[in-house]
């Protein structure tokens, strides 16, 4: 796991330099390891995809793709589980602008994406 994490922020920080998009890194970087720690635990795929891409001017977005198609669920606040595991969509939902889950026949990509104001 700790191999996959790393590399997915490595690209992410390239990702985020060449686009001049410097000041997401750190929401970046956290979204992409939660994103990544929840396709290796909660899933039995044996490999992932990370996908950075720039929909529009004003979002950058970082998904994970494996081939299971469980749909991953917030924790509610509250709930027992919060404690021991679950925080990583909490904290996805407060860094992000919005998140989702595409599914396909295969599997599933799971996405974050980050607000920016284009440059005046």
């Amino acid at each position: 796991m700790e191999e996959s994490a790393e590399a997915a922020r490595k690209l992410v920080r390239i990702a985020l330099a060449t686009w001049h998009l410097d000041d997401l890194e750190d929401s970046g970087v956290l979204i992409v390891t939660e994103l990544v720690a929840n396709a290796v635990k909660h899933t039995n795929t044996r490999s992932i995809r990370v996908v950075i891409s720039r929909p529009s001017e004003r979002f950058v977005r970082i998904g994970v793709v494996d081939k299971a198609r469980v749909i991953p669920e917030m924790v509610k606040s509250g709930d027992d589980d919060l404690l021991a595991s679950g925080r990583g969509f909490v904290l996805i939902d407060a860094l992000a602008e919005r998140w989702g889950t595409d599914m396909h026949r295969w599997g599933k990509q799971v996405w974050a994406e980050l607000h920016r104001e284009p440059a005046a």
